[in-house]
């Protein structure tokens, strides 16, 4: 089992982070006052953010379990978060016992925990970088010793570019990893979305920014720009619980309750 990158930042406890908001808002217990904060009033604006955070959770399950049966057995997966289980590899390696992960983060809490994400099957690989998805070249030449990047690799950036503003070059940095990949290789995508409430969204991004943390929800344009040059699979890009019939059931979504996630899944030419 490769060892994981040494990580010399330190836990910062005086700032949310959003893979700490995220893992209260799915229920975790990792995360610290700072981040429950944030989070609580996040859903004083938006109760539904709950109901968008797991079915998220179902689109990422349903898209692996997919590309797993479709014979993809190497995957990057970028903003990785606190461990929930079930975690990528579980899923992708209860399918194909020999698929390859690498995950990639950048807060230290994440690799404090990264243990659960490096138990591995025997006749697969797991293994844990901690680095920013702003250093698209780092993640690909440090990803490469482990991910064979002449062989399709499936690229998961779960609720991460909606972190990223356009003037860091958010799609430019998409582009850049995708570009890194072989042909049949896909894209995993799902990104936080102010359509149908724009004054809920525009508050939510004040509080963030408040915290010191970049939110930039994207319209279903925007988000359909990290797809360009690829071929949709399935729905193509929709909200998440749309993606397929069953999450929303699974989710306990209610009738007319609307997501605020777009998720799609494209596949490189």
């Amino acid at each position: 089992m490769p060892e994981l990158e040494p990580g010399p930042s330190r836990i910062d406890t005086s700032r949310p982070h959003p893979a700490r908001v995220y893992d209260y808002i799915l229920g975790g217990k990792n995360n610290y006052p700072v981040d429950e904060e944030l989070a609580k009033r996040v859903l004083a604006i938006d109760p539904t953010v709950t109901t968008s955070a797991r079915t998220n959770r179902a689109f990422m399950r349903h898209a692996t379990e997919w590309l797993a049966r479709a014979g993809i057995r190497q995957y990057l997966d970028i903003g990785t978060g606190i461990p929930t289980e079930p975690n990528l590899h579980q899923i992708a390696q209860a399918i194909a016992p020999d698929a390859r992960i690498v995950y990639t983060d950048n807060d230290p809490i994440v690799l404090c925990h990264a243990e659960a994400l490096l138990r591995s099957t025997p006749q697969g690989l797991t293994h844990y970088l901690e680095a920013d998805v702003r250093d698209p070249d780092r993640i690909v030449q440090q990803a490469g010793e482990v991910l064979d990047f002449g062989e399709p690799i499936a690229l998961s950036l779960i609720s991460l570019m909606h972190f990223i503003d356009d003037g860091d070059g958010a799609y430019d940095l998409v582009r850049r990893l995708v570009e890194a990949l072989a042909p049949g290789s896909h894209l995993v995508l799902s990104h936080a979305t102010a359509d149908g409430d724009a004054q809920a969204g525009e508050e939510v991004v004040a509080l963030y920014r408040r915290s010191g943390v970049t939110l930039r929800p994207r319209s279903h344009a925007e988000v359909a720009r990290f797809f360009e040059g690829l071929e949709p699979v399935g729905s193509g890009l929709v909200r998440v619980s749309d993606w397929r019939p069953d999450i929303a059931e699974s989710t306990l979504l209610t009738d007319g309750e609307q997501v605020t996630v777009y998720a799609g899944l494209a596949r490189k030419p």
